[in-house]
């Protein structure tokens, strides 16, 4: 398909931002975030990706693949024509029927799991073994299990950590906007550190539950955490027994998938 020196680039189109990364073999060379604006069109999108490699001094035309997961369907084909613009190749999607990921799914219609999911467990099971549990703080919060056949085992999805936080501001008339943030003491002294009393205690209260919970299925005892996601750092150090924060899992998870595709 194309040089097997060249890079590849991962692109990870989430529902609040798209994630690209830049891999040269396993190294993450370079990774940009751009908000994902419902109306972005192709040229849009093709202009940013340029003016960022020209940036940064990388050759658009030396790419080896382009694969991409994504969850917002409508923008999919402003990425392949940005992608064909700029680097005069389409990108592969993760749930394609040309992309092999080497995973089976449990899941009673395996098309149901977003395609960042199995590049999550995909990255956990060669970075850790079977069994593994990611945790992905990001607009939703998804748990996504490998288990100990190393099979995608399915997982639980859960209201974003600032997602519940916003809802609660807008349906209740009386209660203001307020960030997501660790309180400090746990007690609220007012309306807007009450509500980030209840929605950051109840986050790391309901995750370390679940995690309990998973790990007290047969099989699952000794299962690594994961966490990764753009709003696991926040929390991270008040969620017990967690293994490794992997900010970059998804990205990862792509890398490889990419490896077994552009051959």
């Amino acid at each position: 398909m194309t040089d097997r020196q060249g890079k590849i680039l991962v692109v990870d189109m989430g529902n609040t931002c798209m994630m690209f990364g830049l891999y040269d073999e396993e190294s993450l060379v370079r990774h940009w975030r751009l908000a994902s604006t419902r109306h972005t069109t192709g040229d849009e999108l093709a202009m940013k990706l340029h003016g960022l490699f020209i940036q940064h001094d990388e050759s658009p035309e030396a790419l080896r693949g382009i694969m991409a997961a994504s969850v917002i369907p409508h923008l999919d084909s402003a990425l392949e024509e940005a992608c064909r613009h700029v680097f005069a190749q389409s990108p592969a999607f993760v749930g394609s029927p040309e992309v092999r990921t080497g995973m089976a799914v449990d899941y009673k219609n395996p098309k149901e799991v977003g395609a960042d999911r199995i590049a999550n467990a995909v990255a956990a099971r060669a970075r850790f073994g079977s069994p593994a549990i990611v945790v992905d703080c990001g607009t939703a919060t998804t748990f996504d299990i490998v288990s100990p056949e190393g099979h995608y085992a399915g997982g639980l999805i859960l209201p974003g950590l600032e997602m519940a936080l916003s809802a609660l501001s807008e349906r209740a008339a009386k209660l203001p906007e307020a960030p997501f943030a660790r309180p400090d003491p746990l007690i609220g002294r007012d309306t807007v550190t009450s509500m980030q009393a209840g929605s950051y205690w109840s986050a790391v209260e309901g995750i370390s539950g679940l995690i309990r919970r998973l790990r007290g299925l047969p099989g699952y005892e000794k299962a690594p955490i994961i966490m990764t996601g753009g709003v696991a750092a926040r929390i991270i150090d008040d969620v017990p027994d967690i293994s490794a924060y992997c900010p970059d899992l998804t990205l990862d998870g792509l890398r490889l998938l990419a490896e077994r595709h552009f051959v």
